[in-house]
């Protein structure tokens, strides 16, 4: 089985797996970083979003051998303490109903604030809408983006 190098939350790890496997599995089942969800599978809903390289990025779309050099981001990864700005606007502002989706839901605007670190609120709205919430707290997640965007200045 071929061994894939992969640079995740600042540290190269060496996973064995098939070139076709899910960047999602080897981040659950081989390096045990289980905060990245699966969801739908097919790309749609956003649990299982990562960044690479600073961009959200499916990672039940990407696999071992797409990765690359690039330098990717689990929830786990984003703040050593849980303190990053977006989390501790989204413990503010009671975001969580299941939780399921909402590591994704971060992962996804912490894209966001990179790429645009003053977002309008069009752009929070149009950049979250990629991430499905079953729970529909999606008036708790934009208000919790522009606490965080406030935070970040």
């Amino acid at each position: 089985m071929p061994t894939f190098k992969i640079n995740v939350n600042g540290k190269v790890h060496s996973v064995e797996g098939e070139g076709d496997m899910p960047l999602l599995w080897a981040l659950r089942d081989l390096l045990h970083l289980t905060g990245t969800k699966y969801g739908c599978g097919v790309g749609i809903c956003g649990a299982c979003t990562v960044l690479a390289e600073g961009y959200a990025k499916r990672s039940c779309q990407m696999t071992l051998a797409e990765v690359g050099e690039d330098k990717i981001v689990t929830i786990e990864g984003l703040s050593k303490n849980g303190d990053h700005p977006l989390q501790k606007a989204w413990v503010e502002h009671d975001v969580p109903q299941c939780g399921y989706c909402q590591t994704g839901q971060i992962m996804r605007a912490a894209s966001l604030l990179i790429q645009t670190p003053k977002p309008t609120d069009d752009e929070i709205k149009e950049a979250m809408d990629s991430n499905l919430c079953r729970c529909g707290t999606y008036v708790r997640i934009f208000e919790a983006v522009k606490t965080a965007v406030k935070e970040s200045k």
